[in-house]
């Protein structure tokens, strides 16, 4: 496994060794080991989620306070544009986003730590996304920044023939950066 750094430091690109021949491919999505050895972390998963959405679907930005969750999310069917936001006050980056494009075909992943929110956009007719937690779901703690946020301005690709992402009631009623709760 190869960990490729992105503009936030701490949200790293995971590429895989991935084994191919005639009869189709093998390869380990999750290796504690490799995972450690490629991040320099050893963090414990105990949730995995599976998401399916529509092309245009926008799920985020999304976050738990109190017990943050670290994500490391892939694609395996589809296409998306997935992003992370820092939410650490005492970052230097607070504020700041990185998005990555991810595809079933290219089998990278994305390792969100714990202390950001977390969103994407389904590029393809259908996407479906798996990722492994670090903290387990807490509805009471879920929170949500808003997907146009202007002091975030995360530069969604937003496909030409589509005038808005689909919404669910929750990312609608996203708070603003400033108006959010954050980590420390």
């Amino acid at each position: 496994m190869k960990a490729h750094s992105t503009s936030l430091p701490d949200v790293l690109v995971l590429e895989p060794d991935v084994y191919t021949d005639a009869r189709g491919f093998l390869f380990e999505s999750y290796n504690r080991r490799a995972f450690a050895a490629a991040t320099g972390q050893d963090v414990e998963f105990v949730q995995d989620n599976h998401s399916h959405s529509r092309r245009g679907v926008l799920r985020g930005l999304h976050y738990q306070i109190g017990r943050p969750q670290g994500k490391l999310v892939r694609v395996v069917a589809g296409t998306a544009f997935d992003v992370a936001v820092d939410l650490r006050r005492s970052s230097p980056y607070f504020g700041r986003w990185v998005g990555t494009r991810l595809a079933a075909e290219d089998r990278r992943m994305i390792w969100i730590p714990p202390g950001f929110a977390h969103g994407f956009l389904a590029l393809s007719e259908s996407v479906e996304l798996i990722y492994k937690i670090t903290e387990y779901h807490a509805p009471g703690l879920e929170r949500s920044i808003s997907w146009c946020d202007p002091d975030v301005a995360v530069e969604w690709p937003l496909p030409e023939d589509l005038s808005a992402p689909m919404l669910s009631h929750r990312d609608l009623a996203g708070v603003l950066l400033r108006n959010a709760e954050t980590f420390p």
